[in-house]
């Protein structure tokens, strides 16, 4: 690691250990105090200092009142064990030139001087757009790679590519691939994800909280961009304290907080949308539901009610009939059907129920649910789309928005929904039905990718593998020796966002953090920023990327014109120096107090929703006409097109890491401490595991139609019986394929590489079909971390 000195974007200088000192040259301060440097993460904010011998101190802000445990895997940021030192590319590349290769993620990588490969990257990418055009460019980014608004590699990459004349982007997110696109027909946009109810109001106003999917407490550590304030957990006990009841509908009996006292419904995996159904046909058999709201504010509730009640010419939802599908006994769903309407009911729908196959069914019926209820539109009631899933979900926006590097204009029209990317790099020219389009996948020829790593989010590793051999390049930013940058042609060393100066917010939070350097570049590492502006510079379009800043200009630039942009009830006093060296300011007018279709529910004709109808459609008119067959007009039960479940008769539950942020930090000090003989830890009902002669502790081996892992057994009651859970984010370790596709215990290894629907095409790799036996073999290495690549 470098120990010279470089100035912060304050002028002040700080030595390479962390220590301040002045920057006239006079040297340390007296007292040689390591300088504590202001900086937050998705996870929170914190300070930070190196220490003498070259560690690194992390202290969580104090005034956050439940500091996320995910601050103890900041360190290993900085470790060089698998850091990427030096720019790198891969040997058969450099021996042959580009093309599609086999050898692509096995061949070995030669270091590259930074003199020699910008110009290299340069020659290559004018190649392609020469050759084959801009549409041949794949711009892969995703998110999370740094909470800081300008040094966002998604941001800075598309910029790039767009001055470049473009590229083919990807929509939507694995996170709520089905969600987006489905609630842009249903509702008209995404503020039941971007804006919904505070949690405040619900702590105070809802009496039944119905949780599909759950809270998960874990998720709350995060969020995009930050949070300075953890108060999830702290607003669901203070609706406990106040009276409320908890029922958790999940398979998993740790979605909702122990101190909750919640009821446990524990459905078969993916059979949400049969007890909705259900539990909409007891209100409408019975008349319970509130026809009047469903009258002035639906569209096509009769069209609905038809279905549910079997006058369609499909099965009456009954109890009874939902009761062999999902294992939840009819006379406690008709039970609960009646409870909901006796308390102001919150419907709270997790993310993880559209990331699975049909996906778009169970959003659909649980909000055809709440309308049913009538509570949309009242304080506590209605229905919520993620609470639970990142901390700022639920803890109100700000009305503005923070400073945003502009990305420009792209003039290539060419897209994929997020999940299909090995279908875009194994099938060019074959055409896929997305949203009522019918669109055709670009030959792409060179990836470039900055942020995110696809071996962590995308399903059946090993057919993306496969694809990855594909292009005729692969260009990776990476800090580490990930999985996607052993794939990769050439590999560029990244930054750590502890390695750079940025500011930090987000519209739930109430601060905008100055976030400092903590320490200079390991090795010869760059930000994004500076390797793209050099390629730019390579490639004549130097100033469009840059415009003549530094970064620290640019810092400086973002935040006084956000400043001047706002309306003065909003405008920070600080000016930019100011706030480099207060560290932070508050953020004004966070909105706590709303509720979402408040407006709509009073008036409907003069407060509309953005739909066709200005309703919220049961039934959709847009969505029947595209003749769909995996995604109807009206929510319905669609059984998932699973594997085999005599062959595979477990459900696999791909669910988000207590212990990291997706992948990242995998190798840091919480994250390690969960593994089971160094693999990702499986928790298993302690009758499977019996049937299996399967003990605690030991390595057993997971096996679908698409692949294998290893991972370590938990045994635990609090999975549903027939059921195992194994997190997501486990580095990808393909280094023993004779044992398993993955040595590791990364889910995506045996997870099936489909869409949620023609609809969508979503992302479905919350679920799978696998069978779980004890692995007696040798045990392989794990190798995911190790310097070697």
């Amino acid at each position: 690691m470098s120990r010279a000195a470089s100035n912060g974007a304050d002028g002040t200088a700080h030595d390479g250990d962390g220590t301040a000192h002045d920057g006239d040259g006079t040297g340390p301060h007296p007292d040689a105090t390591p300088y504590r440097h202001p900086h937050s993460s998705h996870w929170g904010a914190f300070d930070a200092a190196v220490r003498p011998d070259g560690g690194l101190d992390v202290t969580p802000d104090p005034r956050d009142p439940h500091p996320a445990a995910l601050l103890r895997n900041v360190p290993a940021a900085l470790g060089p064990r698998d850091r990427v030192l030096t720019p790198h590319v891969r040997r058969g590349w450099l021996e042959h030139g580009p093309g599609p290769d086999p050898a692509r993620g096995t061949d070995d990588h030669v270091p590259v001087p930074w003199d020699e490969v910008i110009p290299l990257l340069a020659r290559e990418l004018d190649r392609v757009r020469a050759t084959h055009g801009n549409r041949a460019i794949f711009g892969g980014s995703y998110g999370w790679g740094s909470a800081g608004r300008f040094h966002h590699a998604q941001s800075q990459i598309h910029r790039f590519l767009n001055c470049l004349g473009g590229y083919t982007r990807s929509v939507n997110s694995y996170s709520l691939g089905a969600a987006t696109t489905l609630l842009r027909h249903v509702v008209g946009d995404d503020a039941p994800i971007s804006n919904p109810t505070p949690l405040s109001v619900l702590a105070e106003h809802t009496g039944l909280f119905l949780c599909f999917g759950g809270m998960p407490a874990k998720n709350t550590q995060v969020n995009a961009g930050g949070i300075s304030r953890h108060r999830a957990a702290g607003l669901l006990r203070a609706a406990r304290g106040r009276g409320a009841r908890f029922i958790l509908v999940s398979p998993l009996r740790d979605d909702l907080a122990d101190e909750l006292d919640a009821e446990w419904l524990a459905p078969v995996p993916g059979t949400d949308t049969a007890l909705m159904l259900a539990l909409c046909h007891v209100l409408i058999e019975e008349g319970r539901y509130d026809a009047d709201f469903c009258r002035r504010n639906c569209e096509g509730f009769d069209t609905f009610a038809r279905h549910v009640l079997g006058r369609d010419g499909s099965a009456a939802k009954t109890p009874r009939w939902a009761e062999p599908i999902c294992g939840i006994p009819a006379a406690r769903i008709a039970a609960l059907a009646r409870e909901l309407t006796e308390h102001r009911t919150m419907v709270s729908l997790s993310w993880s129920l559209q990331r699975a196959h049909r996906g778009e069914q169970p959003l659909w019926a649980g909000i055809a649910l709440a309308c049913l209820l009538g509570q949309i539109g009242l304080p506590g009631g209605g229905f919520g789309h993620g609470y639970g899933a990142t901390g700022g979900t639920g803890a109100g926006t700000l009305p503005y928005k923070l400073p945003t590097l502009d990305q420009g204009a792209n003039p290539v029209t060419d897209f994929i929904p997020v999940a299909r990317i090995a279908d875009l790099l194994l099938h060019p020219g074959e055409e896929f039905d997305y949203d009522g389009g019918r669109h055709t996948y670009p030959d792409i020829r060179l990836v470039h990718w900055a942020g995110g790593n696809p071996f962590h989010h995308h399903q059946d590793l090993g057919r993306l593998r496969r694809a990855f051999t594909r292009p005729d390049t692969v260009v990776v930013h990476e800090p580490h020796w990930t999985a996607t940058a052993r794939h990769a042609d050439i590999v560029l060393p990244a930054t750590t966002t502890l390695e750079r100066d940025d500011i930090g917010g987000a519209k739930q939070d109430t601060a905008l953090i100055a976030m400092h350097r903590v320490t200079d570049p390991v090795g010869e590492a760059r930000d994004d920023y500076r390797i793209l502006s050099d390629l730019a510079t390579e490639l004549g379009i130097g100033h469009a990327f840059t415009e003549g800043r530094d970064a620290n200009g640019w810092l400086e630039h973002l935040y006084e014109t956000w400043r001047r942009g706002l309306p003065p009830e909003y405008t920070p006093e600080e000016d930019f120096k100011t706030f480099w060296r207060a560290g932070r300011i508050p953020l004004r007018a966070l909105r706590e107090q709303r509720t979402l279709y408040a407006g709509f529910r009073a008036d409907p004709d003069a407060a509309p929703l953005p739909t066709p109808s200005g309703r919220i459609e049961l039934y959709s008119a847009t969505i029947a006409s595209y003749g769909y067959d995996d995604c109807p007009g009206h929510p319905a039960w669609l059984p998932s097109d699973s594997d085999d479940p005599g062959a595979y008769p477990l459900h696999l539950v791909a669910n988000n890491p207590p212990t990291r942020l997706h992948s990242q930090l995998d190798q840091g000090e919480l994250s390690a401490s969960s593994k089971v003989r160094g693999r990702e830890p499986v928790r298993m009902h302690p009758d499977d595991a019996a049937a299996r002669g399967v003990r605690d502790g030991d390595v057993v081996r997971l096996r679908s139609t698409v692949g294998s892992c290893l991972a370590g057994a938990v045994l635990s009651d609090a999975v549903r019986p027939g059921v195992i859970q194994l997190a997501t984010g486990a580095w990808f370790d393909p280094s023993a394929p004779e044992v398993a596709t993955c040595i590791h215990g990364n889910p995506n290894a045996v997870t099936r590489d489909t869409g949620t629907s023609r609809l969508a095409q979503g992302c479905t790799g919350q679920l799978a079909r696998v069978e779980v036996e004890r692995y007696d073999g040798p045990l392989p290495a794990v190798r995911a971390h190790a310097l070697s690549h």
